[in-house]
């Protein structure tokens, strides 16, 4: 795999190279990110008596290879994710404990049919105002790409994208498919489009978005649920006030009528050069124990960065369930954000979240028995970031959790014991070669 992307990006530049591609510019460049984790309660309440921290470092790297000419772009991103030491010292394959991840992270052409007009075809990350719903999960090492296409139509103040992506079984041999296009992909969608507007005002942005996903079924069958809504914000003197609204209808993957609702929004304050408080709150609407079996009212955020929202431990929507008798229960989490400058090179981030389920809690959920308080939390989280030179940045972080018997009940665990995570990540990102043919 190295040695073909290694000749792919000697292909695209001597692509470059030839005398119809004048006024293009071919850039190399290059990532390397590690980060180091301690995990004492890190998703999950850990129980001291039963289970000991872990600590560790993992490694993103990557090569990307880029070429932009008048009547199309190209790129190609290779990368390489692993945990220090997985490897024997002396290996001659990659077999490792099954946590490297080696691929092609992006790899599109994006064919341009005039200044305002073009269209994306290829591996792609798709990144979406704040992230919420269509997100490119910069934070995980590992990151999020679609295969699929993107028609954009763009001008000075506004933009629609339309996006479309139908995913097969690569796993399926190839005379299945000349009959049928089951997908055996477990944490995918079948298809999905989308159509995102968006556009500028003087004194604020609005954007508007309308997602159609579809997931199979083990009988084949494709269910498709539809999220609709928008994010805007507006500049009141100083100060910022931003909402977002999405409804979600439509069936899950299990065949059941979904009904569900998100909402957010915060205001931004500025209090001193360079810094401002943020207020703000979400609401993510669960499915209770009085839902009917046939409906699911547990809004799903999909396919956003969501480490970036609900509290830096993930213990909410990043690929862990916060459940009651295996229905979702959603989130109500009211936060408070202060962003402030140290020096002119760093910035510190604290954030405050309060966590609450949107449903009623059970200590026996079978027979509704035994209310419990809704409050599932604190949680406080400090980030410490910094460019030490150009190209290089490093990024600290600090969170503790101060849990509740609720929370237990979701999660497990000893929710008096200290539960806290922290991390301290470098990111090395060079330019390596800028081509100007």
């Amino acid at each position: 795999m190295k040695r073909i992307y290694t000749l792919a990006i000697g292909a695209v530049y001597l692509l470059a190279l030839n005398k119809g591609m004048a006024q293009s510019t071919f850039t190399l460049k290059a990532e390397v990110r590690p980060r180091t984790e301690y995990r004492h309660g890190f998703k999950k309440l850990i129980d001291p008596a039963k289970q000991n921290a872990a600590f560790f470092t993992d490694q993103r790297t990557r090569l990307i290879a880029g070429l932009s000419a008048p009547k199309y772009d190209f790129l190609i991103s290779y990368q390489d994710v692993r945990i220090w030491g997985e490897e024997a010292q002396i290996f001659k394959t990659s077999a490792g404990s099954g946590n490297s991840f080696a691929a092609v992270h992006q790899a599109w052409a994006n064919l341009k049919f005039s200044k305002k007009t073009s269209l994306k075809m290829g591996r792609q990350e798709w990144d979406y105002d704040n992230a919420r719903i269509l997100g490119n999960l910069a934070w995980a090492q590992q990151s999020r790409v679609h295969d699929g296409l993107l028609f954009v139509r763009k001008d000075s103040v506004q933009q629609l994208h339309l996006g479309a992506a139908f995913n097969q079984d690569g796993k399926t041999p190839e005379q299945s498919k000349l009959l049928e296009t089951f997908y055996n992909v477990g944490g995918n969608y079948k298809t999905m489009q989308f159509l995102w507007y968006h556009r500028d005002f003087k004194k604020g942005t609005l954007s508007l978005l309308a997602l159609n996903n579809g997931q199979q079924a083990k009988d084949s069958s494709v269910y498709f649920t539809q999220t609709l809504g928008g994010i805007g914000s507006i500049k009141l003197k100083k100060a910022k006030l931003e909402g977002e609204a999405y409804l979600q209808i439509g069936k899950d993957a299990v065949g059941k009528e979904v009904n569900a609702l998100f909402l957010a929004g915060s205001l931004t304050l500025p209090f001193a050069k360079k810094s401002n408080i943020i207020l703000g709150a979400d609401y993510v609407s669960g499915a209770s124990l009085d839902d009917a079996a046939t409906s699911n009212n547990a809004f799903n955020p999909l396919y956003g960065t969501h480490h970036k929202f609900y509290g830096n431990m993930d213990y909410f929507y990043v690929g862990n369930a916060h459940t009651q008798m295996s229905k979702t229960i959603g989130l109500v989490d009211p936060y408070i954000r202060a962003n402030l400058p140290i020096g002119k090179k760093a910035m510190l981030q604290t954030t405050a979240h309060q966590f609450f389920s949107a449903v009623d809690l059970y200590q026996n959920p079978e027979k509704k028995g035994g209310d419990l308080s809704r409050n599932l939390g604190t949680e406080l989280d400090f980030v410490l970031s910094s460019t030490i030179i150009p190209d290089v940045k490093l990024e600290m972080g600090y969170s503790q959790l101060f849990a509740t018997s609720s929370m237990a009940k979701i999660k497990g665990g000893d929710y008096k014991a200290m539960q806290n995570w922290a991390y301290c990540m470098i990111s090395f990102s060079p330019t390596l070669l800028v081509s100007k043919l």
